[in-house]
């Protein structure tokens, strides 16, 4: 669902409009423009670059949209402060706790600041309490930035949170 919503696949049959654009009118690199420009992601699984620090995980969608490296690395301590990790910036993942690479995650999606926050599962692999913080990160940050989350998740406690909720079974909303 969230990778059709993000334009990430096409759907096989009607259409979904991503800010007002239809994608799939848009070419894959159109549909990776628009991405760059309103979308931020956020992976169940994190999907951080094993090779890169914190703050060069965060700065890439930055610089990939043209900032220049030093606003992009200022941008990424700034935004890895706000999530609690600016004494570990120049930590890679392996380094990290699941918790923390969580953030970092976090970090990468509203660094861009994106008009709308796709969120697979955000506290999945984490234990209750590091679960909680991230949630409460994430409304922090949503109230701040302003951003739509699209959040898919089993878990009944975290739906309850959110202001709209859709249930899904077998691939129909059911409610």
């Amino acid at each position: 669902l969230l990778g059709l919503l993000a334009g990430l696949d096409t759907p096989t049959s009607g259409s979904v409009i991503l800010d007002g654009a239809d994608l799939a009118a848009l070419d894959e690199d159109r549909r990776a423009k628009l991405r760059g420009e309103k979308v931020g992601f956020v992976f169940q699984s994190f999907q951080l670059i094993p090779t890169l620090t914190a703050l060069e995980n965060v700065s890439v969608p930055l610089e990939l949209r043209g900032a220049r490296e030093s606003q992009a690395a200022e941008r990424a301590r700034d935004v890895l402060g706000r999530v609690g990790l600016g004494d570990r910036t120049g930590h890679f993942p392996a380094q990290l706790s699941g918790g923390e690479q969580q953030r970092v995650a976090i970090a990468r999606a509203f660094a861009n600041q994106p008009r709308i926050l796709f969120a697979d599962e955000p506290t999945g692999n984490l234990d209750a309490v590091t679960g909680l913080r991230i949630v409460e990160l994430l409304e922090s940050l949503n109230a701040e930035s302003g951003s739509t989350i699209v959040l898919v998740t089993h878990d009944l406690g975290l739906a309850g949170r959110a202001q709209r909720t859709i249930r899904l079974a077998d691939g129909r909303v059911v409610q």
